[in-house]
Parts: C-alpha cells; structure tokens; sequence
C-alpha cells in the first residue's frame, strides 16, 4: 500500500511538473518593419537613412522585446560618379565612431540612445506607441515629451515610432512558442554594387540596397522564429552632381504581388513568399548553420540552395537571406 501511494504521489509530481513546464511557455509573434527616407540626399551626396524595427509581441500585442538600428548609407556623387565598391556599417554596429557624443555634443552615442527607446516601448502596444507624443526641440527634431525616456533619449524618435509600429503590425510576421527563454537580434546589409555613374545621355543610378534580417533565438542558440526583407531605392543624380529624383515603393514584403517575379520573372512564387520558406527553413538552426548553409550556382548564375525540401519553394539566390539571418541570430541579446 505504501509503494502505491508513493507511486501516486510521484505521479502526481511528474504531472505538476509537465504542467507548470506548459503554463511557462506562451505564443508570441515576430514583426519587423522598415522606415525609410531618401530625403537627406543634397548636391554631390546620396543618402538613403532606413529605420528597422524588430519586435517580438505578446497574445495581447504588448511588446515584450524590441531592437532597433539604422542603415545610413551616404555616397559621394560630386559629377555623377559613384562608388559601386563602397561598404556600409548600421549605426549599431559603428557604436561610437558614430560620433554623437564627440562630435555632437549628444548625452549618449546612439546605440545607448536606440536602447533607452527600445526598452521604453516594452509593454506597450502598437496605438501606444503610435500615440506617443512629440515636440519640436530648439535643432527641429521631434524629441519625446515624457521626461523619463527623454532622460536616456535626446534624438528624434519619428523614425523609430513608425518602424515599430509596422513591426508590430506586421501581417507577414511569423509566430512562435516559447518560454521566457529567448533573445532578438535585427541586422541590415547594404551593397551598392548595381549602381551606375552619369554619362553624357544619362544620369547616374545610385542603388543602395539593403537586407535586413530578424532573429529570434533561444538559450541554446538556435532560431526560434525569422524574417528577411530588403530594400531597393534608387535615387538619380546628374553629371553636376545634382539629385534629380528618388523612387522608393516600399519594401519587398510590402510590394508582395507587386514586386512582379512571377508576372515578369516566371518565378515559382512570389518574392514575399520565397522569402518566409528561407526563413522559415533557419527555424530550428544556429547563426553558423544558417551560415554554412550549401549552394549551388544555377544557369542564371544565382546561389540556389542544394536542399530539394527547400527549392521547391525558394529559387531564388539566398546567399543575402543566409547572412543577414545569420547576422541577426549573432546580435541577439
């Protein structure tokens, strides 16, 4: 009898346990949205200043991570010429030698300043955040009026109210189950390989593209929930240097349909979509698994994946996709 009632309380035990393990984990979503702006191009520079917002919201679209950065990408283009070589680093990853505190006499750098506003957000839904008020401060920036948050953050928040709540709103976003366990990373690449100099007949093109990638990862590094998306302004600038127009549609997820591979490009599906089974695929991987994923060059000279499961519903090259996920699960924190 004895045994039996220590059998049953040991049962009893393991089905608390299996039961509080249940309760600790919870659905959450991830979100990420683009803000972006061509309107600090002038004479002699191209400029194109994109805003990215990863979120992870709760059942109740309260946030309960966020990470932020900025692709700030500048080109000199004095008598139509442009750099098709130039590299680029995000605010985050300059740190300091983003030159706030030196050279703009700023209480903080900017990342510090991007993290006071990150964790200001959590808790708060998608209309709170929209909602937050502003004022016009002495240098035209739209600073925030709550003291606290003003306190760790002096710059204009508009940026970065707009990118969070398209995150939060994310209708493409992808779901996931988890317990308290996991970090959120968010990275961009920028290349301005396409871009082309002015000539007698033609302006120049200056195509800073960008891919941005967000990562959600547990305790053991491996990837919970991701998303990519990118970017491709062009912004048109004569032989004297002078900008003469910018054309920005919206991102690749956004445009969906309208991005045109399967209308023009005879694509098996549509960017948007290829883009969530890559995605998709890296659940489950960690940052250098999804690095050293293997490919294949194809007859269009694109890196394809060798992976069959994952051809069938993503053709396109995914050598971009592979290193700014990679990147995003490495800057998780």
């Amino acid at each position: 009898m004895k045994k039996f009632v220590a059998f049953l309380l040991l049962a009893c035990m393991m089905l608390s346990l299996a039961a509080c393990g249940a309760s600790a984990s919870a659905e959450y979503k991830l979100g990420m949205g683009v803000s972006l702006s061509t309107d600090s191009s002038k004479e002699n520079n191209a400029q194109v200043d994109a805003t990215v917002a990863a979120v992870v919201t709760d059942k109740d679209g309260k946030i309960v991570a966020c990470r932020l950065d900025v692709a700030q990408s500048k080109m000199d283009v004095t008598g139509g010429a442009v750099d098709a070589a130039k590299t680029f680093k995000t605010k985050m990853e300059l740190g300091d030698d983003y030159g706030m505190v030196a050279y703009g006499n700023a209480i903080a750098e900017w990342y510090d300043q991007a993290k006071a506003f990150e964790s200001y957000v959590v808790g708060k839904t998608a209309a709170e955040v929209e909602g937050l008020e502003t004022v016009v401060n002495d240098s035209g920036h739209n600073v925030s009026t709550d003291e606290a948050l003003l306190a760790g953050c002096t710059m204009d928040i508009t940026a970065f109210k707009a990118a969070v709540v398209k995150a939060c709103n994310d209708e493409k976003g992808a779901t996931f189950t988890s317990g308290a366990d996991f970090t959120l990373g968010v990275a961009a690449i920028t290349a301005a390989d396409e871009s082309t100099a002015a000539t007698d007949s033609e302006d120049a093109q200056v195509k800073m593209y960008t891919e941005y990638g967000a990562a959600v990862v547990d305790k053991d590094g491996k990837i919970l929930a991701a998303l990519t998306d990118a970017t491709q302004p062009k912004i048109a600038v004569d032989k004297n240097g002078q900008i003469t127009g910018a054309d920005f549609k919206g991102t690749k997820r956004e445009l969906g349909a309208d991005y045109g591979m399967v209308a023009y490009g005879n694509a098996v599906a549509e960017w948007d979509a290829q883009a969530k089974a890559f995605a998709d695929y890296t659940v489950g991987k960690t940052a250098a698994e999804v690095a050293g994923l293997e490919t294949v060059v194809n007859d269009s000279g694109h890196n394809v994946t060798t992976d069959e499961a994952l051809l069938a519903s993503c053709t396109m090259d995914i050598s971009g996709m592979m290193a700014v996920i990679a990147l995003a699960a490495n800057y998780a924190r």
